[in-house]
């Protein structure tokens, strides 16, 4: 092993120096932090919050039938972003998985502002079928091949 002045191998110094690799610095404690906050805020919001992961949280938005739940999804996304500064998006959605889904659209798309309730959709099948069946929640490289091969290409 060869180490140059930076404390780099020399193949590492010659990728960051082409600007192909941006390094940034770890700080979990304010990581963690963060992600305490964006909970407690959510907690606002029902009394139903799962953290999945520290940037990744569900919550449970049963028995609000007469809320517009995309509107709803706003004033979350809203609220967060004013009292953490993080920008969020808002999957809504009758699964867990159909919610991380409905997220990860609503950053796609721009006109959404960030949120998506998938069942207001008059034909959230199209969404569906949009998107590859490996954005699905588990499903690896090796798994989207075999459902490939059986020709399952899609969500949907």
């Amino acid at each position: 092993m060869h180490i140059t002045k930076s404390g780099q191998e020399p193949e590492v110094d010659a990728i960051l120096h082409r600007g192909k690799i941006h390094a940034f610095s770890s700080n979990p404690m304010l990581y963690k932090d963060m992600s305490r906050r964006v909970i407690q805020t959510l907690q606002h919001f029902s009394p139903e919050v799962e953290q999945y992961s520290i940037d990744e949280a569900f919550l449970g938005l049963h028995g609000f039938t007469k809320a517009d739940l995309g509107d709803y999804g706003q004033k979350i996304r809203t609220t967060v972003k004013q009292w953490t500064g993080i920008p969020v998006s808002v999957g809504i959605a009758k699964t867990k998985t159909l919610a991380k889904l409905a997220a990860q659209v609503a950053k796609r798309y721009p006109n959404l502002n960030g949120v998506l309730d998938l069942e207001s959709l008059a034909d959230p099948d199209a969404v569906l079928a949009s998107l590859d069946v490996g954005e699905v929640w588990g499903v690896g490289k090796n798994l989207k091949a075999k459902l490939n091969s059986m020709g399952i290409k899609t969500v949907l």
